[in-house]
């Protein structure tokens, strides 16, 4: 089977939380989940922001889960009282949910047992069959059922949560990539890109306008899984970019 033939492993994130959705807290996980999935062959297909809100984080999950091959959840696993992302989970899936002793041991090598009060134990709630996901940083862990990875929303454990999480993942062939800087506005090239777009369907072209030191400027960025269409089709870029005019290309 050749890297054309090998199945996608595709998947999505839903950001949980009224913090997000009001701007208060900028989300710095998006990029980094994907990028990470990126690198070893797991394509993301779609992002949903929800807020604490059982009945919309389960409508989310229950539209995603059957959607994509994993779903990964951030935010809404803490020790307060809107921390309700375990409980949507479990009504998701249709099971109950209570402390952990799993996961309580785990919060006992974190905090001291006479501080573990009732908050504190809420981080400890898992939903019935589920597995754990472990949290070198705080200890609070998240969890794993069916293919739902649900993980905290604070970005530094959420990496390490990310971490433990990929090897256990199914991966696909990684998508590769190339840049071509247009030295060209966005405008000038869009109709032969589109021409060589039409031809490729099989690669992806993106066209990405920004603002340089010496002013408009684009980079072309071609993206495949196999490495030979990815370096024949930068080159009809290159070729294209000449042929109208463009400055030299980098």
């Amino acid at each position: 089977m050749n890297e054309a033939e090998v199945p996608p492993v595709t998947a999505a994130i839903l950001v949980i939380g009224d913090e997000i959705l009001s701007g208060r807290t900028k989300d710095k996980n998006i990029g980094h989940i994907a990028e990470r999935l990126t690198e070893v062959g797991i394509d993301l297909k779609e992002v949903r922001v929800v807020p604490d809100e059982e009945d919309e984080i389960v409508a989310a999950l229950n539209a995603l889960r059957v959607k994509f091959d994993y779903v990964f959840t951030t935010g809404g696993i803490g020790p307060t009282h809107d921390d309700i992302t375990a409980d949507a989970v479990a009504k998701a899936f249709g099971v109950g949910i209570d402390v952990d002793p799993r996961a309580r041991d785990m919060l006992l090598e974190y905090i001291a047992e006479k501080d573990l009060n009732e908050a504190r134990l809420r981080m400890a709630r898992i939903p019935f069959g589920a597995s754990l996901v472990v949290n070198p940083v705080s200890k609070a862990p998240g969890f794993n059922i069916g293919n739902v990875y649900v993980m905290a929303g604070v970005p530094r454990i959420m990496h390490a949560m990310l971490e433990a999480i990929i090897p256990t993942l199914r991966t696909g062939v990684p998508m590769l990539s190339r840049t071509v800087l247009a030295n060209a506005k966005e405008g000038d090239i869009a109709a032969p890109l589109g021409d060589i777009a039409k031809r490729n369907r099989d690669v992806i072209i993106g066209s990405y306008p920004f603002l340089g030191e010496t002013g408009p400027n684009t980079n072309i960025v071609v993206r495949s899984r196999s490495e030979a269409r990815v370096e024949a089709v930068a080159a009809l870029v290159a070729e294209m970019l000449v042929a109208v005019g463009a400055a030299k290309v980098s």
